[in-house]
């Protein structure tokens, strides 16, 4: 168990500006997860083995992306009690992101508001901190998220996915392409229904290349957001069916969606300081919405299609609820802040069958 009650800490960070706590919490991982001082932050790990897309995963609790953008402290993650770690969203040039300030806490709500705006140090940086950060006989599973740059136009958004694709590929256990950060303008237009199958069309046939030249097969992610009407689903649902399952319509265990992103709605939250700053909003307040999308997905899916439920998971009751939506893993993020790495054991022990 963690040796350093988490309520202490957070009474300290949150005393700072939510961007500084995040870089201060960063860096202390970054400096401490292959020393003894780990110990301050590490959990039980949860056996509950589970496999999805073809890969085992060591238990059903995973680090969304976005906490650590630049993959700078997967073996920390993995001391929690992660069974699998997700990092990025990483784009083929680093880029700044948006005007600071940028993250603001909804307390009372359980909540952050984030404009971030996939800053990272880019795809040379990033590939570079996986080969040194992730532990060499490590257990959890690795997600690379990748995005594209704010300056590359939409219409040649498909370029960067590719340069990220082709980057992370020999590294990644799995990869999610991110195309519903509400953050980069457009971004959330490769959802729609053209544009998804051009640009899976585009991905799937260069991860069947890379495939062949790495000799493994490793499934592809899509990442979508949970602002979306059900004729918006179901069409992204026959997308995804149409790339990731066989001819009998079985799943083929290259293609996978985890539901979702941060929403652009205010409606949970109407009231409290910063609901109206934008960005996208994730906690409390997202997991309802998150789950709403989730069910609509399963049922349009199918029962083997893979899930991946995000959003809102503050507690073991929480995750359990993503499975009962019908996800088959859930990832948390806002959640590991407001509570802390003990919610990484109550999460996986919540879903260990």
């Amino acid at each position: 168990m963690s040796l350093i009650p988490y309520s202490l800490s957070r009474s300290v960070l949150f005393r700072l500006d939510a961007e500084t706590a995040h870089e201060t919490t960063i860096d202390m991982l970054a400096k401490t997860q292959h020393s003894l001082l780990r110990r301050a932050y590490t959990q039980p790990f949860v056996d509950d083995p589970v496999t999805l897309c073809g890969l085992r995963f060591p238990n059903r609790v995973g680090l969304a992306a976005g906490l650590d953008k630049n993959a700078r402290c997967i073996a920390a993650w993995e001391a929690m009690g992660f069974g699998s770690i997700e990092v990025g969203t990483v784009t083929p040039k680093g880029q700044p992101g948006n005007p600071k300030p940028r993250i603001f806490r909804l307390p009372k709500a359980n909540a952050l508001i984030n404009r971030l705006g996939f800053n990272n140090e880019g795809l040379d940086a990033f590939v570079r901190n996986v080969q040194r950060t992730r532990p060499a006989n490590s257990r959890s599973l690795l997600g690379l998220n990748i995005g594209k740059n704010a300056s590359t136009p939409i219409e040649q958004a498909a370029d960067d996915y590719l340069t990220c694709l082709d980057g992370v590929y020999p590294w990644a256990d799995y990869v999610t392409v991110n195309i519903s950060s509400p953050n980069t303008k457009n971004l959330r237009a490769l959802q729609s229904d053209e544009a998804l199958d051009a640009l899976l069309d585009i991905l799937m046939q260069r991860r069947a290349t890379l495939a062949q030249q790495h000799g493994k097969d490793k499934p592809l992610f899509i990442k979508i957001a949970p602002d979306l009407e059900q004729d918006q689903i179901d069409l992204i649902a026959t997308t995804l069916r149409r790339y990731g399952c066989n001819a009998d319509g079985s799943h083929a265990g290259k293609l996978g969606v985890i539901a979702t992103n941060t929403t652009i709605s205010r409606e949970a939250v109407q009231g409290m300081p910063h609901a109206e700053e934008t960005g996208g909003l994730s906690g409390a307040p997202v997991l309802e919405k998150s789950n709403h999308v989730i069910r609509q997905l399963r049922a349009a899916l199918g029962k083997d299609f893979p899930i991946i439920g995000v959003g809102g998971v503050l507690s073991g009751e929480d995750a359990r609820s993503k499975l009962a939506a019908g996800a088959d893993l859930v990832q948390i993020f806002t959640g590991l802040i407001y509570r802390g790495p003990a919610l990484v054991h109550e999460a996986a022990l919540a879903l260990k069958r």
